[in-house]
């Protein structure tokens, strides 16, 4: 707890460290639970191409309405943060309790999109059978809905109390253990029934109820003196509030940018299979990368949120400085690497066998260059992001995001792509554009506006 919030530093090297120290674990951890989706696709596509593609388009459905709920989780890092900055145990086991709430009530109102959910893949123009699989997956996967959300509630609450080590290793565990059940329960391995797509989506709930209740009793034994779940039937009206009002925004936010990404792969689908193919390779290898930033910005808010709390201009401005400059030394180190081998990442993708291969791995270089472009200006956005959240300011920044990426990221891909006739390249440069327009506005709300309001705010009360 007190390496989140120790005393007030007088240079950026110290805070460089203190961020470092309390990132590089958030940042394996993201990785590792990258690994796990990868796991999955890799299992299913051993198994049946048709259960890849319902399991592609069902966790497609799920991860936009888990990082839609993910908004209440997210906002306890920066309460929590605050809170114990504050020396104000009480108000963060709170706060945490009525995210608890908040996200076991969200999971209850997706249950009907999950369970109608092939009426909904049907209308979006998806194959019968493959509709018919994805709803099969999602009948089962939405159960583990709660228990990833509550796993995101813990890992927020432990993180703004420091401890992101444990994190790192219960993913890590949780990347074998999910290997383990879906080798067992995809292919009827292990004396398990062959289940195929529907074991993959029972090995999901499993992983994630054992991520739960490890990283719930961590937190018992490491912190009892927070007594996080005494009482936890308890409603507290002004805590609920506090995160829902926080958390919301947050959840819209990323919800915008998740749907950005989304709506780029469908108009790369517009320009046939290789394009198609092509960015999904070139967008695998940007959320790669991209998993440093999660991490790093995470441990931005937790930092920012302590300065907050402490009512500190100078903590928070050293801390927005600090983070910015971890995320774009990180982000040139990547464009150096995707401008150097372009072809050779993307033809790691591609089976030497495949007819296409020279095609896919031409198009694909160029869309990794695409991705070169826009990693400065992603790792601004994000951590841009992360600091306003940090600050509680979440409201704004969420128009700001809608605007961006949809009022002008989208577009713009549009135009570019097919007015211009650049083809998917030019969708990846609308891309670019909406990131770009979101990080200067972002940055330009928390260094003019929120780095000085957000303290003064704090400390009135």
């Amino acid at each position: 707890m007190d390496a989140a919030y120790p005393p007030s530093q007088t240079t950026n090297g110290h805070e460089a460290r203190r961020l470092l120290g309390l990132g590089l674990p958030l940042v394996g951890s993201a990785v590792a639970g990258f690994a796990i989706h990868m796991t999955d696709v890799l299992m299913l596509g051993w198994y049946d191409v048709v259960a890849l593609a319902a399991a592609t388009i069902a966790s497609t459905l799920w991860f936009n309405l888990f990082i839609f709920g993910a908004g209440f989780g997210n906002a306890v890092s920066p309460l929590v943060a605050s809170a114990i900055a504050e020396g104000d145990d009480t108000r963060a086991r709170r706060l945490t309790r009525m995210a608890f709430w908040l996200s076991a009530g969200f999971s209850v109102l997706t249950i009907p999109a999950f369970w109608w959910s092939e009426a909904l893949l049907l209308a979006i123009g998806q194959e019968p059978q493959v509709a018919a699989l994805a709803q099969d997956y999602l009948r089962i996967a939405m159960w583990g809905l709660p228990l990833h959300l509550g796993g995101n509630v813990m890992r927020n609450y432990l993180g703004a109390q420091g401890l992101t080590r444990v994190q790192l290793w219960v993913t890590m565990g949780a990347v074998l253990f999910n290997a383990g059940v879906n080798y067992a329960l995809i292919f009827g391995n292990l004396g398990a029934p062959e289940l195929g797509i529907r074991g993959a989506a029972i090995a999901s709930i499993l992983t994630q109820a054992l991520t739960l209740l490890i990283l719930c009793l961590y937190a018992e034994r490491v912190l009892p003196e927070a007594k996080l779940f005494q009482r936890i039937w308890r409603d507290d009206a002004e805590a609920r509030g506090r995160v829902f009002r926080l958390g919301l925004p947050i959840g819209l936010t990323s919800l915008f940018e998740a749907g950005l990404f989304a709506a780029s792969t469908v108009m790369a689908g517009w320009f046939g299979a290789i394009p198609l193919a092509a960015h999904g390779i070139a967008l695998q290898l940007a959320a790669l990368t991209f998993m440093f930033h999660v991490g790093m910005s995470q441990a931005a808010t937790i930092r920012a949120g302590g300065a907050y709390g402490r009512r500190s201009e100078a903590d928070l401005r050293r801390v927005g400085l600090v983070s910015i400059l971890v995320a774009l030394a990180f982000a040139l180190v990547v464009v150096a690497v995707f401008v150097a081998i372009p072809g050779p990442l993307v033809a790691l993708f591609v089976d030497p066998a495949e007819p296409a291969r020279a095609a896919l791995i031409s198009v694909g270089a160029s869309l990794v260059l695409m991705a070169a472009l826009f990693q400065l200006a992603d790792a601004a956005q994000i951590i841009a992001l992360s600091l306003l959240r940090g600050v509680q300011d979440t409201a704004v920044p969420m128009w700001l995001a809608m605007v961006s990426y949809w009022g002008i990221g989208l577009p713009a891909g549009y135009v570019a792509g097919f007015v211009l006739d650049w083809g998917v390249q030019g969708v990846w440069l609308g891309l670019t554009i909406g990131l770009a327009a979101a990080a200067a506005s972002m940055m330009w709300r928390f260094w003019r506006r929120s780095v000085r309001i957000g303290v003064r705010a704090a400390a009135t009360g």
